[in-house]
């Protein structure tokens, strides 16, 4: 797994949220942006870390981030997941995983005894450049949004 990290430049990449948007890197050149990778829509550590970042979305967008939740489900699941718990920002159904492999964090994992490929769980703060300016390699789910918010 060859994970970004801080200081590495972002290569572009263009995906399809649950509305079937369209979203390239490129279009955000000079934006803030948040990226949180987690496993599966409508699972329980997954559901808690997505709803603490809506509830803190006016915040994230005060401090000038755009948000966007990655994980390689469906744009059916990903539409079912944001229209269930109201999700204000895009959640990119990386399907063909071309946003998690620009990550780096599709890999190796262990649960119950039972070793798997699957996404990390990270988030990754990216600056106006496109450069990652911080990795949050251990997500507090239920508190997340106030661990993106410490870099300010």
């Amino acid at each position: 797994m060859n994970t970004l990290k801080e200081g590495d430049k972002v290569p572009n990449f263009t995906a399809t949220d649950q509305h079937g948007n369209t979203h390239t890197l490129s279009d955000y050149a000079g934006k803030k942006l948040v990226f949180f990778f987690y496993p599966a829509a409508n699972t329980p550590t997954c559901t808690v870390e997505a709803c603490n970042i809506r509830d803190h979305y006016k915040e994230l967008q005060d401090a000038g981030y755009e948000i966007f939740g990655v994980s390689k489900d469906t744009q059916r699941k990903q539409g079912n997941f944001s229209k269930k718990f109201n999700f204000q920002y895009p959640l990119l159904a990386d399907t063909e995983k071309e946003v998690i492999n620009a990550f780096g964090v599709w890999g190796p994992k262990k649960f119950m005894g039972r070793t798997f490929d699957g996404i990390h769980r990270k988030t990754f703060i990216v600056n106006e450049e496109g450069v990652v300016s911080r990795v949050i390699d251990k997500v507090k789910s239920k508190q997340h949004a106030a661990q993106i918010l410490e870099e300010i």
